[in-house]
């Protein structure tokens, strides 16, 4: 079975959240508990979050959707291209994540082992 890693960073690539799913769940399914709670102004994500729930609920907070979209949706929303570019700090930050290798392999047994894990690698990375 593998594991998938939802984050969710802040506008310098800190890591503010995470959620540990099931490798084979829509990463859209765990947006919502990720960002309850907290207020920003843009959510900047890939194609995975393009999701009508979603973009109703950052519109309900009064936040902006930067999401690239599908290509099979029938009215294409408007996209900030260059806040768009800012996209990178969350794949940065994965890619610093990924160069601890308990990470890397997903050595962690259970869930809470792998979670401390996680947020014991963005503490250190936090502090570079």
């Amino acid at each position: 079975m593998t594991t998938k890693i939802l984050a969710l960073t802040d506008a310098l690539g800190n890591l503010v959240r995470f959620r540990l799913m099931p490798g084979q769940r829509f990463d859209s399914v765990e947006v919502p508990p990720l960002i309850d709670g907290l207020t920003f102004d843009a959510f900047i994500a890939d194609k995975a979050f393009d999701s009508n729930t979603i973009i109703a609920e950052l519109d309900e907070r009064g936040a902006t959707a930067v999401i690239s979209q599908h290509p099979r949706r029938s009215k294409p929303l408007p996209l900030d291209r260059e806040m768009y570019k800012w996209r990178h700090l969350i794949e940065n930050f994965f890619c610093k994540l990924k160069e601890f290798k308990r990470i890397a392999m997903r050595a962690g047994k259970t869930d809470k082992s792998f979670s401390a894990m996680i947020c014991l690698a963005a503490a250190i990375i936090h502090s570079r």
